[in-house]
């Protein structure tokens, strides 16, 4: 049995991501006609949904990046309510992550970080505006940021409009 000396170096790799805080940068929720809504509230309305991320930086590989999600209910033609947060954090990532590498970490593995938290204020806030907790499905950030990448690829700018996604 041989046991492999170090000299007391030991080689520890930084993390490719590390997360510094997380907070709630922006909330709103308005809730329209909140009598007529629970009088005549028939069935779940209908839920659209739009996200965007925006990542921006603050010091070498440091960046903040912003989930923002927008939920909108309706019931025919009218408003039940309308629910905004935008949920951040702050992110290092690691001095020798390639390039290359950023842009997908920022845009998947840090929104994949944020979202269970956005998710729950969402629910909360809708619960306590009196309705059923809207419980977000989870979003698939690698297709999102696969379709933007394709967008890009076809000569167009990624489209500055959230992303919409099915409740």
């Amino acid at each position: 049995m041989s046991d492999e000396k170090t000299n007391g170096a030991q080689h520890t790799q930084e993390p490719a991501l590390t997360v510094n805080g997380q907070y709630l940068k922006d909330l709103s929720f308005e809730n329209p006609n909140p009598l007529e809504s629970f009088q005549n509230l028939e069935g779940a309305p209908e839920v659209s949904v739009a996200v965007d991320i925006q990542a921006t930086p603050l010091e070498e590989n440091i960046f903040e990046v912003a989930l923002k999600i927008n939920a909108n209910a309706t019931q025919g033609d009218k408003s039940l309510y309308v629910v905004e947060v935008d949920y951040a954090g702050i992110f290092t990532l690691a001095k020798d992550l390639p390039q290359e590498n950023h842009h997908p970490i920022l845009m998947i593995e840090c929104p994949r970080l944020l979202f269970p938290f956005a998710r729950a204020l969402i629910a909360d806030v809708t619960r306590e505006g009196g309705y059923p907790p809207l419980s977000l499905v989870p979003i698939d950030f690698v297709t999102l940021y696969r379709q933007q990448m394709e967008q890009m690829q076809q000569g167009g700018a990624p489209d500055a409009a959230p992303h919409k996604l099915d409740a």
